[in-house]
């Protein structure tokens, strides 16, 4: 399993002690691919964080799945306005492939905040993400698109089937074919 402190360090910085409560409170857990950690309709409970695998959120759409995030390992997985608002979830978080996460519940972190102050620095993951808000600001061409997230994050594109990348990149996925043929 991966290290901890290692998770807790890219949200602040925790002590030993902080450490091991946060250890005592989550819950690891294994998915198959293709199932479900948050369904639509149903009410956010909790945060997980992608030890392994990787994980998809999507609204259904008449006939299709249109793709609202991708997830990669060592990332935070939720549904923000559901788990914020504690409303039910217009999209579903499902696992691509085998994974492996680590869950925090709202009722945990809140005993965990109620121990100790540090645990409010997990606000930091509750910002909305600046990266979605640059691909969709509608300034970027598909080309800027696809680049920026080879760039920021380049396991994205070997990870995920061309059909969903387009979805959460808003083009066609033969525009995104065009794109990743170009040198």
């Amino acid at each position: 399993m991966t290290n901890t402190r290692e998770i807790l360090e890219k949200v602040g910085t925790f002590t030993s002690w902080e450490v091991e409560e946060f250890e005592r409170h989550v819950k690891y857990r294994v998915l198959q691919k293709n199932e479900t950690l948050l369904q639509e309709g149903e009410v956010c409970k909790a945060f997980f964080y992608l030890l392994k695998g990787s994980i998809y959120q999507f609204k259904q759409e008449e006939i299709s799945e249109v793709v609202i995030d991708l997830h990669l390992h060592n990332e935070w997985v939720f549904n923000q306005q559901s788990l914020i608002d504690q409303s039910p979830s217009s999209t579903t978080i499902k696992a691509y492939c085998k994974a492996e996460v680590l869950e925090l519940t709202l009722e945990k972190f809140h005993e965990l905040c109620g121990l100790q102050q540090s645990f409010l620095q997990f606000a930091k993951i509750l910002n909305p993400a600046f990266q979605r808000t640059h691909i969709f600001d509608n300034s970027l061409n598909p080309v800027e698109r696809y680049d920026f997230i080879k760039k920021s994050k380049p396991n994205l594109v070997t990870s995920f089937p061309v059909k969903m990348i387009a979805s959460y990149l808003k083009i066609a996925p033969e525009t995104l074919s065009r794109v990743r043929a170009k040198p």
